[in-house]
């Protein structure tokens, strides 16, 4: 694991621990049953001041998208690889791994926002909606699954990794396949040229009655 892999590792995890620390703070600080008071079956009075746990729950929602952000953006999705994908049973539960933590993201994402929104209530309303206890928890917990996932995922064996390596490291081409083809114009002779050989009148004129 390089530099930039620590430090990206690093952030994710600071963020999903921030938001499990902002939910279970807003668990704490949300509206209690008792402190509702039920008028009718359809109508409740919930305290005049608006509860922290509204805020709270809104910032660990910001919090945890901003994480699985940057972790899934660094990532990558699996359908973005082009090739083969490594047969191996890391990069499978990697995958499983990458499913997971997006279900769980949604799941916790929901909750906080949800519960967020029923803490914001103040003075009578005709519905009595109160979140349960352990609801800011739950999130809390899902969050930190989100971002455990989300980082095993980064960091598993994959397509991306490879192809990042083959850009730093690219393949020499061999020669062997390479065919030497046969100059096309004929090469001079190595030998030097003799001078011109001096006949003999007497032995040319032989040559010619003979």
């Amino acid at each position: 694991m390089d530099s930039n892999d620590k430090v990206l590792c690093g952030l994710v995890g600071f963020l999903g621990f921030l938001t499990a620390v902002l939910a279970f703070i807003a668990e704490g600080t949300q509206f209690k049953s008792s402190q509702v008071v039920y008028v009718s079956e359809t109508e409740c009075i919930f305290p005049s001041s608006e509860s922290p746990a509204s805020t709270l729950g809104l910032a660990a929602a910001l919090t945890l998208l901003l994480a699985q952000i940057i972790v899934s953006v660094a990532a990558r999705c699996f359908c973005c690889y082009r090739g083969p994908y490594p047969s191996n049973s890391t990069w499978i539960l990697a995958l499983i791994s990458f499913i997971v933590s997006w279900v769980a993201f949604a799941i916790a994402f929901l909750i906080l926002l949800t519960a967020a929104a029923l803490n914001t209530r103040t003075d009578t309303y005709y519905y009595c909606h109160a979140v349960r206890a352990g609801v800011f928890s739950v999130a809390g917990v899902l969050s930190i699954v989100t971002v455990a996932l989300g980082i095993f995922y980064y960091l598993a064996p994959s397509p991306r990794k490879n192809e990042s390596s083959s850009w730093a490291n690219p393949a020499i081409p061999t020669q062997g396949g390479i065919a030497m083809a046969q100059p096309q114009f004929p090469q001079p002779s190595a030998q030097t040229t003799q001078g011109p050989v001096f006949v003999h009148e007497d032995t040319y004129v032989r040559r010619q009655y003979t």
